[in-house]
């Protein structure tokens, strides 16, 4: 098997240092690592108790876990970046003490709080209050300003919007009205999205976790480079294959970037691609892990929550938009290479991509069983425990099969994983929970095995530090929630968009759109799909829009403006490693995947393209049809096809190339007509072209 190519990474460490999308981070060691590690491994134990047995009620089970999220928040993050960030000082271990003794409230008086439901005691708004302003600070900490101050917005809305003019008041919420929707009902802070995190969401970042830390990120770097590496523009194209493959495990655009980003950064550079180029196309491919199925990002599972269908109903609508997302950035990379004069490494330097799957083709079989489960279906949940727990069992397995010199005992080893994990169908977990133990035990007297447990426990505590940030996005964004459900205010902006959609559905669309992206600007995916989830697609919904259309729109371009500047995580994470403005390469990344706008326009003219009604015919004719016009207004973009393009045949490829995106007939014709028509001229212009690079 030949050597990849030696690359000079940044280590992830120093990435880390140099970017966190989820604010400032202590550098713990010795007891206070220790006290973090703990509780992180607490947190996960807790989760995979409450998705094996369901033990607590449902409220309770989101309290708890919100305490958990706020009790690491405060011991990992300091109260500011001129913080001590080497200790964990007094009032910070208060702050977490208190958050988590607060959280068991919902547990203590569970009967009480049920008898006395709409009619709150001082004590529910003293402890009400104080979780709402600790999770307020949580927040900042571990997000930064701007959703705080967003939530903040919405909550004195709540308290004082009777005071404003016209259409904007509402008829006034007292005090104890509003912490009682915000804090002991299911509406406010556990809601849906903080449901939805203490279920599926955990489940899945452990599951990512465990893959990462079992190798799987060289796993898909290998094939990666194996089948692409060698052509054209190759390091770039291994870069969008492996985010791509990334995507499907990991769900977050910013981990795809500091992770498979340590390689596919300096390895772009290296050959020859600029440093803003190099991050744009990490930062570009590494966002699409969101909408790429199975595992997708977190949205998708508070979508599917949110709209009462099943998940495999949101992984159909993605698949077809992920792939021409991906598709799009193979596609400019590849245009760029050529007009660069870009060429791939030496073959020699390539990997054998089969035999890296033979090596670690156990990594890919839990992804695969969670595929078939989805499709089959079983629920999120229990796919996620099933998936998760053949992780485990293959990790131990592979373990002991390496310490162990008999092929023989290899051949039983595997047998027994392969019996214990199908009684898992029928006996439940337990068998294992059994299996798990027995391995566990077994890696403590083979050679090599305790590696295999730091594996594990390493996967468990950064799969809890790594839910932090989304599940403290999901929590706090209930106060949002909690006040447009009490105030009705959504409707104001749903009634602008329909009085705008009555005379055009694109401006509509435009307007949805933009909201998306200024909302980007400054808070994550997951607060930004939950706001323009609840005001702007009930209004798509009446203007036609079909319902997991009009949600999947809002959920993309809030996703495109983790690529948009001026925040552009994705950009801001690639620029810690690239080494290069964070500005230029949102920016680049932005013009990347520009193609790329135009999916969720032409989902929303013609449904099929998500799955959404019609036949086998319409969708592969929509498919078609997007192809088309990204490959046109990917020529326009980067200025170069066959060859390259002057700026009327640009201007002209994309009029041509928007012309397909309506579902009209007569738009279509000509469109087709015109990009035959441009695609034969280039040819026929570039034919004989000087020193031109062979696509």
């Amino acid at each position: 098997m030949a050597t990849p190519p030696i690359v000079e990474t940044v280590p992830v460490q120093a990435a880390e240092a140099a970017f966190d999308e989820t604010g400032v981070k202590r550098e713990l060691t010795g007891t206070a690592w220790k006290v973090v590690a703990g509780v992180a491994l607490a947190f996960s134990t807790y989760q995979l108790l409450i998705a094996s047995f369901s033990p607590l009620s449902s409220l309770v089970t989101r309290s708890l876990h919100v305490g958990f999220l706020l009790l690491l928040a405060f011991l990992i993050h300091p109260i500011s970046a001129k913080a001590d960030r080497h200790r964990i000082v007094w009032y910070d271990a208060l702050l977490a003490s208190l958050a988590f003794a607060l959280a068991f409230y919902h547990w203590v008086f569970e009967a009480e709080l049920i008898q006395r439901s709409g009619d709150p005691s001082t004590a529910d708004l003293v402890v009400g209050t104080l979780m709402i302003a600790l999770l307020f600070d949580g927040a900042r900490r571990v997000l930064g300003a701007a959703l705080p101050i967003i939530c903040a917005t919405f909550l004195a809305y709540g308290l004082f919007g009777q005071h404003l003019p016209g259409a904007l008041a509402h008829r006034g919420y007292g005090f104890d009205q509003i912490i009682g929707a915000l804090y002991l009902g299911s509406e406010g802070i556990y809601g849906i999205p903080t449901l939805v995190s203490a279920t599926y969401i955990f489940l899945f970042i452990l599951f990512g976790s465990f893959l990462e830390h079992a190798g799987m990120i060289n796993l898909f770097n290998s094939i990666a480079l194996g089948f692409v590496g060698h052509a054209r523009g190759g390091p770039a194209k291994v870069a969008v294959i492996s985010s791509g493959m990334m995507g499907t495990i990991s769900g977050s655009g910013v981990a795809n970037v500091l992770t498979v980003g340590q390689f596919t950064i300096p390895l772009m550079k290296r050959f020859g691609y600029s440093s803003v180029f190099a991050g744009a196309v990490e930062a570009t491919a590494s966002m699409g892990g969101q909408i790429m199925p199975p595992v997708m990002g977190a949205v998708a599972f508070i979508m599917a929550e949110t709209l009462n269908v099943p998940y495999v109903s949101i992984v159909k609508a993605a698949v077809i938009p992920a792939v021409l997302y991906y598709v799009t950035a193979f596609w400019m990379v590849h245009l760029e290479a050529g007009r660069a004069g870009l060429h791939g490494l030496p073959k020699s330097e390539c990997p054998n991509p089969w035999q890296a799957i033979r090596l670690k083709w156990y990594l890919l079989l839990p992804l695969a069983v969670l595929v078939f489960m989805l499709f089959d279906g079983f629920t999120p949940m229990f796919s996620g425990i099933v998936g998760l727990a053949l992780t485990a069992v293959l990790i131990l397995g592979a373990g002991i099969a390496s310490g162990v010199g008999s092929t023989l005992f290899r051949v039983v080893l595997w047998i027994i994983l392969g019996a214990g994990t199908a009684s898992f169908f029928k006996y439940g977990i337990w068998p294992i929970i059994g299996m798990i133990g027995t391995l566990v035990a077994w890696n403590f007297v083979i050679k090599g095995g305790r590696d295999t447990l730091a594996i594990m426990r390493g996967s468990l505590i950064d799969g809890a530090r790594q839910a932090v940030a989304v599940g403290v996005a999901c929590a706090i964004v209930g106060v949002i929630i909690g006040v447009l459900t009490l105030t009705g205010a959504a409707s104001s902006f749903a009634g602008f968009v329909l009085d705008i959609g009555q005379k055009s559905l694109f401006l509509s669309l435009v307007l949805t759109m933009a909201v998306c992206l200024v909302l980007g600007m400054g808070i994550p995916t997951i607060p930004n799909y939950i706001i323009t989830s609840a005001i702007a697609a009930p209004a798509l919904l009446k203007l036609g829009v079909p319902l997991i259309v009009s949600h999947m729109f809002v959920f993309y371009f809030g996703i495109m403006a983790d690529l948009t500047p001026p925040v552009a995580l994705a950009a801001f994470a690639a620029a810690s490693i690239a080494k290069a403005s964070p500005m230029k390469i949102g920016w680049k990344a932005t013009h990347i995947a520009i193609a790329g706008f135009v999916i969720p326009y032409m989902a929303v003219y013609d449904p099929s393209l998500m799955l959404q009604g019609g036949t086998l015919y319409a969708t592969v004719y929509v498919v078609f049809k997007a192809l088309v016009a990204i490959g046109m207004w990917g020529g326009a973009a980067v200025g170069y096809l066959r060859g390259p393009l002057n700026w009327a045949e640009r201007i002209f490829a994309t009029a041509a190339a928007f012309l397909l995106v309506l579902a009209l007939p007569l738009t279509d014709e000509i469109g087709f007509v015109a990009c035959a028509a441009f695609v034969a001229w280039h040819f026929y212009r570039t034919r004989s072209a000087p020193g031109r690079t062979p696509a």
